[in-house]
């Protein structure tokens, strides 16, 4: 089921651009770091779930890139552009093989099933 976007026709043509390229770079980051990089963490300091994460993906051998955007303090809204770009609300964000699975519990829960390493494979 799609998640629900704004349609485009319902922004006003003067701030289409605004929009777009908010905070782009941080997202361009990301989709570079997840074209290279077969796992991708995206977390922040300060909170305990991407390192979980991290621990999670450290235990099951498997190698990962991790992304930091600031903590509670700081770079809020540049996360908060990734978290539009992906409609996924926390941190970590995820992706295996470009997909975006979750945050650490969902991760975990991958690991657990074994469908990470189908995802893998």
């Amino acid at each position: 089921m799609p998640r629900p976007v704004l349609d485009e026709s319902k922004i006003h043509p003067a701030i289409r651009e605004k929009i777009a390229n908010h905070e782009q770079d941080i997202v361009r980051e990301v989709q570079a770091a997840i074209a290279k990089h077969p796992v991708v963490v995206v977390g922040m300091g300060m909170n305990p779930f991407p390192k979980k994460a991290r621990t999670a993906l450290d235990a099951a051998g498997i190698a990962y890139q991790y992304l930091e955007y600031g903590n509670y303090f700081n770079n809020w809204r540049r996360r908060n552009a990734l978290k539009l770009w992906t409609g996924w609300p926390t941190l970590p964000m995820v992706f295996v093989k470009g997909v975006l699975v979750g945050g650490a519990n969902d991760l975990i829960a991958l690991i657990a099933s074994g469908e990470l390493k189908k995802m893998m494979a």
